[in-house]
């Protein structure tokens, strides 16, 4: 068995088939989002994967700049994505000169991979550098709150199979939680009908809950405007234009986050423990 390897990133087609989106139902419900709040048009997209969510809002009109650390998704994003600017900087710590946006987008879950709090304040520390005054952060994530009452995702490993080129791949899924760290971790292994050798990823996301975010976003300088669990893109039932405004449940296994950047966007860095 071989390790150290990501399947989905180092092939970005087959993350889009593991994870398809024909709606663009993220860009659909984040482009809302910003409508709602009346972010300008300048928006980075960070953690932007394959590109799909940062071209749809590029085809809606806006100026769109995407960062990965991964470059076979920037390649990816470039060739069949085509339209936002496409960079690779690392969302913990990224710095992209005098550049200013009007909104950061940290969609699917990117931000929990900030593992600590010194991450954590990283990533907000580089938001508040780039957006301009009352600028928006929108995330979009797990929700560390939905495991205390819920093992549903820890009860056994899932098995998802797909077909790409003729041959189809399986891969089997177990999650457990690393509670000292904060971690939801997670082990998957592919294999595959054509007679490679199996393939074992591991990686984890943060898990952080609702009332911890209020707490580091408002020490990084942000006021926050929404955070519940939906309804969202990724969602049971996914949202839909014209869906009910939101409310302040936290109890679902995604979380949703709108924060503006204060008006004193000088403030210190948060403190890092």
């Amino acid at each position: 068995m071989t390790g150290g390897e990501n399947l989905l990133t180092d092939r970005p087609e087959l993350y889009e088939a593991r994870f398809p989106d024909p709606e663009r139902l993220a860009a659909r419900w984040a482009e809302e989002v910003l409508r709602r709040h009346g972010a300008g048009p300048r928006v980075l997209d960070a953690g932007c994967g394959t590109g799909r969510d940062a071209a749809h809002l590029h085809g809606l009109g806006r100026r769109v700049v995407g960062i990965d650390l991964a470059p076979t998704m920037l390649a990816h994003a470039r060739a069949h994505h085509p339209g936002p600017e496409y960079l690779r900087a690392d969302l913990r710590d990224f710095d992209l000169g005098r550049r200013t946006v009007d909104a950061v987008l940290c969609l699917d879950s990117a931000l929990l991979y900030c593992h600590t709090n010194a991450e954590l304040a990283g990533f907000l520390a580089a938001c508040r550098r780039h957006l301009s005054p009352g600028g928006l952060l929108v995330v979009e994530m797990r929700n560390g709150a939905f495991f205390l009452g819920s093992c549903e995702l820890l009860d056994a490993p899932t098995t998802r199979s797909l077909t790409d080129g003729g041959v189809t791949r399986t891969a089997v899924t177990t999650l457990w939680i690393d509670r000292a760290a904060q971690l939801l971790c997670r082990r998957r292994v592919w294999t595959a009908d054509d007679g490679s050798p199996p393939i074992e990823q591991r990686s984890a996301w943060r898990l952080l809950f609702p009332q911890e975010l209020r707490h580091l976003l408002t020490g990084a300088g942000f006021d926050v405007l929404e955070l519940h669990d939906g309804p969202g893109p990724r969602t049971d039932p996914p949202w839909r234009l014209g869906a009910p405004a939101p409310g302040g449940t936290a109890d679902g296994d995604r979380l949703h986050v709108v924060a503006r950047l204060s008006a004193h966007p000088d403030s210190p860095d948060p403190p890092i423990s």
